[in-house]
């Protein structure tokens, strides 16, 4: 393995950071940021990286200082005379903005795709990007791997005897399908329409959850307004338990009150993104070893291929 590696951390992922870089076999390097009065900042790497294979780990949620922060130690570390740039970027912000949906609006994850780039990274490392086709936005590879990595294993471990799979929603049919394969079990698809965006006007369930043990299956949490109203219909509808796997929490608004008022008994979620309170109901799953083991596999030249399978 080369042994010029430097692992740094942004401000918004300094804890899974400092997890990647442990688990890397090796201590997070030291940047700092320097904030002045009027809210600019300025971050400094306080170690040498000249010719090294730098790892910067930062999600990109907002605020958009986040992005703009990572954006910074790209540059910095471009002008450090890095050897390599790769950017680890465990929850990838923006990426629900894919397409135009409508008229004369943005496609924002293409933008930041293209700012990055830019800016002078070499390659990216991500986790369960909310539109697969992202990837194709970038002119420098991207690694993007499966939170099922680790979830499956937590799954396995629950000993649910009557177990079934379901969608919170028709975009995640997919998803379920794939688990409920991978498990010999069936699925079911929760069916929403919508009035206006984050408001559900009606759902529906498809499929059989009586008596069943439930996983609703997720890239993400928001407001938790539709997981928790598929919970809620799921467990009206005669199932045994409910709960969710979901990669990102994201949990903006009520999104907290609602599962804890929710039919849910736990909510599982990575750590790609801090959460901003603790509840009983949510536990968070590292993915650490995973990102370490990813970054072990570039810098031997290996294939990254087993972190991409289910």
């Amino acid at each position: 393995m080369n042994n010029a590696v430097s692992i740094f951390a942004g401000r918004a992922s300094n804890d899974i950071g400092t997890r990647i870089a442990k688990a890397f076999g090796q201590e997070l390097g030291n940047v700092i940021v320097n904030v002045f009065s009027d809210g600019e900042f300025q971050p400094s790497f306080e170690e040498s990286i000249r010719g090294h294979s730098v790892y910067l780990v930062q999600s990109t949620m907002p605020p958009a200082d986040n992005l703009m922060e990572l954006l910074m130690m790209v540059d910095a570390a471009r002008r450090a005379s890095a050897g390599k740039i790769v950017v680890v970027i465990p929850y990838f912000g923006f990426a629900r903005q894919d397409r135009k949906d409508r008229p004369r609006v943005p496609i924002a994850s293409k933008l930041v795709a293209n700012i990055l780039t830019a800016a002078g990274i070499d390659r990216l490392i991500t986790m369960d990007l909310h539109a697969d086709q992202i990837q194709g936005f970038f002119d420098v590879p991207v690694d993007h791997i499966y939170s099922s990595k680790v979830f499956v294993s937590v799954i396995k471990s629950l000993n649910l005897e009557n177990m079934i799979f379901a969608s919170p929603d028709a975009g995640g049919t997919r998803r379920a399908a794939a688990y409920a394969k991978a498990f010999g079990t069936d699925f079911a698809i929760c069916h929403k329409q919508r009035s206006r965006p984050n408001v559900i006007a009606s759902m529906s369930l498809i499929g059989d959850v009586k008596g069943k043990d439930v996983i609703l299956l997720d890239d993400m949490i928001d407001t938790a307004g539709t997981i928790t109203k598929a919970a809620n219909l799921i467990f009206d509808e005669g199932a045994r338990s409910v709960r969710a796997f979901a990669t990102h929490a994201v949990l903006s608004g009520d999104a907290y009150n609602r599962i804890e008022n929710s039919a849910f008994t736990k909510v599982y979620v990575t750590d790609s993104i801090p959460l901003r309170q603790q509840s009983d109901k949510i536990e968070v799953i590292s993915t650490a070893e995973m990102f370490a083991e990813a970054l072990k596999k570039i810098e031997n030249n290996e294939s990254l291929s087993s972190l991409f399978e289910f």
